[in-house]
């Protein structure tokens, strides 16, 4: 049986507080940390759909010719609600689909991993050490749960993710200060 087709989502419309400069437009491998990770994605042949912001859709759209880029009016409400505004972006090509979810956050899971990744069916999250970590794969059944849920509810409350253990060094990298992004720039030869 062939697997539903598989999209992916780049939730980049978050407000950055802690880091004090927009994570998705930060540098990374010569380009913007969003731009970097809707590269890796196409590479493997998905289409990528960003979620933005008001302050950074006008530059994401300009960095990302390849993928489709749309606004979240209400970032504020959680990524959750991000995530339902990329729903909703991706359904006007049909609806029976897999999604992978990518925080531009967390930028730190392998190619193998995200390999892995497209080729299950059901929802599925990589785990290190015991703590999971992303992108996220959503079945078909899951991507219609999000779409009947409250924007403000958290994903981990919808979904229940099949786990599967990994070796990324990096997979728990959450880019939220310098140090992080210093750290990321590192060991980029680590992510691959």
């Amino acid at each position: 049986m062939e697997l539903p087709r598989i999209e992916c989502v780049i939730l980049a419309a978050g407000s950055s507080t802690r880091l004090g400069t927009d994570k998705a437009l930060i540098r990374i491998g010569g380009r913007t940390l969003v731009g970097w990770l809707s590269e890796r994605v196409a590479k493997i042949g998905v289409d990528v759909t960003v979620v933005a912001n008001k302050s950074n859709i006008e530059e994401i759209s300009e960095d990302l010719l390849e993928a489709k880029v749309v606004e979240n009016r209400e970032p504020q409400k959680g990524r959750t609600g991000s995530l339902k505004v990329g729903i909703s972006s991706i359904d006007s090509k049909g609806k029976n689909y897999r999604l992978l979810v990518m925080p531009v956050d967390r930028p730190g899971f392998s190619n193998s991993t995200l390999e892995k990744l497209i080729s299950l069916e059901e929802s599925s999250c990589p785990i290190k050490d015991g703590r999971g970590g992303h992108p996220l794969l959503l079945s078909a059944e899951d991507v219609e749960r999000v779409r009947g849920s409250a924007g403000d509810s958290p994903l981990r409350e919808i979904v229940d993710p099949t786990r599967f253990e990994v070796f990324d060094e990096m997979l728990h990298l959450n880019i939220d200060t310098p140090p992080d992004m210093e750290r990321l720039g590192q060991k980029l030869d680590l992510i691959f």
